[in-house]
């Protein structure tokens, strides 16, 4: 399963490059705001900002909800780096988009994915993944992890090479259960990514290792 992290901040995503585990960045108008990032020019450079650090695919959405912007927009965002992947609404003119974007050799992840119908109609169009939301779905008191077995299901019925990628990541036992299930991307902050290195009894064992060899010194 690859590792992505949702974030617009540069210093978190260089700490995830140096653990050695990450595999792309996921981020948004939202989290860009977050770190500061206002303005179309700066917004454009910090996307590149961050593909000149990680070695994985990063995506970047569009702000168009109409398919002739899409494609403009669209265009101008993969020609910022070979890393770019277009990101787009789960919308009509979104899924026209992503076809249009794989017929002419454009990566796209299809964003804000709430039913397998909808996972189902950007698998067809070609998108390179999907991101259904996780914990939004666990927001309204829906599973979300089913949903993204059922598209597990179906993708693997028909052999679809759209790529999962679980969004809304809320904590690490997300993260583990999506590895359960088959994801094959999951995108978290970095501190769910941390979590996973932490265990009581990690800390104990080592503790008393260290312990046992000072006694021996």
């Amino acid at each position: 399963m690859k590792f992505f992290v949702d974030t617009a901040n540069l210093d978190q995503i260089r700490e995830a490059q140096d653990l050695g585990v990450l595999d792309g960045v996921t981020t948004n108008p939202s989290l860009m705001a977050k770190e500061g990032i206002t303005g179309a020019k700066n917004i454009l450079q910090h996307y590149v900002d961050i593909c000149n650090i990680v070695d994985g695919d990063v995506s970047a959405e569009v702000i168009a909800t109409d398919y002739e912007g899409m494609v403009k927009e669209g265009k101008e965002l993969a020609a910022l780096h070979d890393q770019i992947v277009v990101k787009l609404p789960m919308i009509k003119d979104g899924i026209k988009a992503a076809k249009h974007f794989n017929d002419i050799g454009i990566k796209t992840n299809v964003t804000l994915i709430f039913s397998a119908g909808q996972a189902l109609l950007a698998a067809k169009a070609g998108a390179t993944y999907v991101s259904p939301f996780l914990g939004r779905l666990d927001d309204v008191s829906t599973d979300g992890l089913s949903l993204i077995a059922e598209i597990r299901q179906i993708y693997d019925n028909y052999g679809f090479e759209t790529q999962i990628l679980a969004a809304s990541i809320r904590h690490t036992m997300h993260i583990i259960d999506c590895a359960k299930i088959g994801a094959d991307v999951i995108t978290s902050p970095l501190s769910s990514i941390n979590g996973l290195l932490k265990h009581p009894l990690t800390d104990i064992g080592l503790e008393k290792f260290l312990a046992d060899y000072k006694k021996g010194n």
